[in-house]
């Protein structure tokens, strides 16, 4: 099983160009795909609707989407009928095979009075697997502030930790003829952080490094795939000002799983040859 995720910055790259196509060519093949800032009517690109431009060039796929807020963009009365036009960002998640249930996880955040601060979300996905049924979360945590960042992984590792306990997005469903989900302990959070691995907010996700024993393998906290994988070092983001300046370049996105997962990790790379946005595609193989 291969799983991607990449931060596609609503579509366009390192050359300020929009094309979709270098995207979808650059995740096609993984079995599931987690995507970051994908947009609606968003002006930096041309208001396009990159949902359904997604679904169109990966047909094969299975998706679900999670908006993380919606602006008004031009709504307006068109002979005498209300047209809804709002910009939206959020994560995806794509899947060769179906999405049992899914649900968007709205994370903490506060207000900005300078740089700007919008609604981050991760969204869930239970799907089945070679691995059996396994929960996936693309996630995407705030760029300013590490104590938000701290506030929005805590929020999140509640919810890895006690999804049987809350059942998710919907349980009692044979109530209604329904068969009733399964609630696995196993998970798998894609995306982008914005956080250097052995911050403080890292340590809250996966643990510290212990002077003797190395990194925790416990289920009370996540494993760093890179890290699990001797491979801490990648880079997943070049700064599109100054992209040759190799001091800019930088680890903030993450493949984590549940340490139940651990014992099938098998392989990580990044597609350096990407360019169509200015993060990098994060793949693992797993089984």
């Amino acid at each position: 099983m291969k799983v991607v995720t990449y931060n596609i910055q609503y579509g366009i790259g390192l050359d300020g160009r929009y094309d979709l196509g270098r995207i979808t060519d650059a995740v096609r093949g993984a079995d599931v795909i987690a995507l970051q800032e994908v947009t609606r009517n968003n002006p930096r690109n041309g208001n396009r609707d990159m949902v359904a431009e997604i679904g169109e060039a990966l047909p094969e796929y299975f998706a679900a989407y999670g908006s993380n807020f919606e602006v008004n963009v031009g709504s307006r009365l068109e002979a005498g009928r209300a047209i809804t036009t709002t910009f939206q960002l959020g994560n995806m998640v794509l899947s060769k095979t179906p999405i049992q249930l899914s649900r968007n996880l709205l994370l903490p955040r506060s207000r900005s009075l300078e740089a700007m601060n919008f609604q981050r979300g991760a969204l869930e996905a239970l799907i089945e697997t070679p691995l059996g049924f396994v929960r996936f979360y693309s996630t995407h945590l705030d760029h300013r502030s590490p104590v938000e960042r701290a506030s929005q992984i805590r929020f999140l590792r509640q919810r890895l930790l006690n999804y049987a306990l809350e059942g998710g997005g919907l349980s009692g469903i044979p109530e209604i003829g329904l068969p009733d989900l399964p609630y696995p302990e196993a998970f798998i959070v894609m995306g982008d952080f914005n956080m250097l691995s052995g911050s403080s907010e890292y340590v809250e996700l996966v643990g510290r490094s212990d002077h003797e024993f190395g990194m925790p393998l416990t289920a009370d906290l996540a494993v760093d795939v890179a890290q699990r994988l001797n491979a801490p070092d990648i880079v997943t983001w070049v700064d599109p000002n100054r992209p040759q300046d190799t001091s800019r370049h930088k680890r903030i996105d993450y493949i984590f799983t549940s340490a139940s997962l651990a014992g099938s990790l098998k392989r990580l790379w990044v597609d350096q040859k990407a360019v169509g946005s200015d993060h990098l595609p994060v793949w693992v193989e797993m089984g």
